[in-house]
This record gives C-alpha cells, sequence and structure tokens, in this order.
C-alpha cells in the first residue's frame, strides 16, 4: 500500500509498463512529491540504493491528466491502471485492489490544483491527498540465541534480488516445498547486515515454530532460521528516524538487534502482528504463570505484572 514517508511523500512499490504496449511490467519504488510536482521511479527504495542514485523515470504532475482504472484495457493485467500524460499513456499494476483506488485517488487528488493557493492551503491538500493511521503490536517473549549465518554485507544486487513482486501466502493455508510446517507468512522485507551494517533485502518466511530469510523466494537454504521460542519481544522500532528508515521493525534477542523494513506502514504491522500470534500460539494455553514471571520486570511494590498484546 502507498504510505506517507518522512519527508511528506507518497510511496511504495507498483509495476510498471516501461516500454509502451510491450506488455512487460517491472517492478519499482514510485515517489509521490506534490511539493516538487513530480512522479519518479527508482529500480528500489532510495533507502536500500547507493547515496546518489538517481531515478530512472519521472513524470511531471502537469503533465497528467487523468488516472483511472483500466481494467478493460488491459483484461489480462490485473489491478491495472492508467496514468494520461500527453500523448502517452502509463499502465501500472498495483499489489491489490485497495492499493489501486488508493494510488489512482492519490494521484488525481496531487494533480487537480489549477490554481495557485497559499502556502498553507497547499500543505493541507497535500495532506489530505492521503491519510493512514497505524497502531503498533508489541509482544514481550522470553530473551533468546539467534543462530549465525555469517553473511557478509554487499550493495543491492538489483533488478534479481529483491525486484520481483512478493508472494503473500494466506495463513496458514502454504507449505514450503520440502518442509512440514505450514507458512503463516511470507515475503520480502529489507534487513540490516549483521557486519557491515548496510541493508539488504532478503525474502522472510514465518512459520509455526521459526521465522527464515532467504537471498530470494527462488532459495531453498535459509541464511538463517531463527526459532520463536527464543524471540525477546518484536514491535515497532523507535530509532527509525535516527536510521533514516521508514516501516521499521525490531526483533530482539540477547546477543542483537535484528532491524527489518518494510515496504509500508500496513506490511511492518502484519509482520509484528503475524510473528507475535505465531509466539503465542507455539506456547498454548499450558504454559504455567510461575514459567512465564522471570521474563517480565518486577514492579516496586514485589507483585510481578504480566500484559500480553496480540
Amino acid at each position: 500500500m502507498p504510505y506517507v514517508d518522512r519527508q511528506n511523500r507518497i510511496c511504495g512499490f507498483l509495476d510498471i509498463e516501461e516500454l509502451e504496449n510491450s506488455g512487460k511490467f517491472l517492478r519499482r519504488y514510485f515517489i509521490l512529491d506534490t511539493h516538487q510536482g513530480s512522479l519518479v521511479w527508482y529500480m528500489d527504495n532510495p533507502q536500500n540504493l547507493p547515496v546518489g542514485a538517481r531515478h530512472v523515470g519521472s513524470l511531471s504532475l502537469t503533465y497528467i491528466s487523468k488516472v483511472s482504472d483500466a481494467t478493460k484495457q488491459r483484461p489480462k493485467a490485473e489491478y491495472c491502471f492508467v496514468i494520461n500524460a500527453g500523448m502517452r499513456k502509463f499502465f501500472l499494476q498495483a499489489n491489490d485492489q485497495q492499493d489501486l483506488v488508493e494510488w489512482v485517488n492519490a494521484l488525481n487528488n496531487a494533480t487537480k490544483i489549477t490554481v495557485p493557493k497559499s502556502s498553507d492551503a497547499v500543505h493541507s491538500e497535500s495532506q489530505r491527498a492521503l491519510h493512514f493511521s497505524a497502531c503498533s503490536y508489541v509482544c514481550f517473549f522470553p530473551s533468546a540465541f539467534f543462530q549465525q549465518d555469517g553473511e557478509v554485507g554487499h550493495s543491492v544486487g538489483g533488478e534479481k534480488m529483491g525486484l520481483r513482486k512478493a508472494q503473500n501466502h494466506p495463513p496458514y493455508l502454504h507449505s514450503r516445498a520440502g518442509q512440514d510446517q505450514t507458512i503463516i507468512k511470507a515475503g520480502y522485507c529489507v534487513k540490516q547486515g549483521a557486519l557491515m551494517k548496510n541493508w539488504k533485502r532478503r525474502y522472510f518466511v514465518l512459520e509455526q515454530n521459526s521465522m527464515s530469510y532467504f537471498k530470494s523466494d527462488l532459495e531453498k537454504d535459509p541464511l538463517r532460521i531463527i526459532l520463536l521460542k527464543e524471540v525477546h519481544k518484536v514491535q515497532e522500532c523507535k530509532h527509525g528516524e535516527i536510521m533514516l528508515r521508514d516501516n521499521l521493525f525490531e526483533v530482539v534477542t540477547t546477543s542483537r538487534t535484528f532491524y527489518v523494513q518494510a515496504d509500508s506502514p500496513e506490511e511492518m504491522h502484519s509482520w509484528i502482528k503475524a510473528i507475535s500470534g505465531a509466539i503465542v500460539a507455539q506456547r498454548g494455553p499450558g504454559r504455567s504463570a510461575a514459567s512465564r514471571v522471570n521474563f517480565f520486570p518486577k514492579r516496586p511494590s514485589g507483585v510481578y505484572l504480566h500484559i500480553y498484546i496480540i
């Protein structure tokens, strides 16, 4: 889903037919900047690209006359919409119907301003273009140790790695080939490397007892397997502004905090909720209060406080 970043720009992934009438759609990261009056797209989120990396396409908002659903024009392209810009039509594919509606509305709202307005009015208009509500899910669990994968940091590997459309598996319906566990959630996220502290796109798979990540969704062997019983807590990261990362959450163990960036606020909260729920489901109702009490801080009065938020 599109979201508003720290610079008040509407951002998100879409597939675009860059070569007109080719029928080939490529995954790109779009930024709708109403202050600059432009729509630009990159190979990946610029936060994950080398400093100074340029966009691969751009379109001035003044050239856009209309944005609309293109289901009838491109019946074989699911969730397709079209941007009419002068002599050229840009066809794009959203992730789902809601994503399509939000992008169409955001683009039409951004291009309908035809008379000068005061700075306050323009700011208010851009704020109204798209609004999202966010809620945090925090779940605390025992401290743990994560297996070491020995990854060495490297720059983004381009279109082949991470720029394929992520396959969102419905909860509890699919199993990864060669594994007995049921997949709860799967998709691409960006994580911080252990050694070089750079950011790499990885394919994450959450199962009943573990969470793994792979170089891509084509790989069979994970780079790391994280046992859910050893997760201390998972929550939205409070240091996202300092780290210059949107949609950032953290998976905490005694030995290390893993920082993971989702593609949108909705995806971030979805991962937090899914991981938290999987850990609670794994423990079951039979776990005694005595075995849980040591994982929570003691109040000054000597009474232990147990809070479970899912």
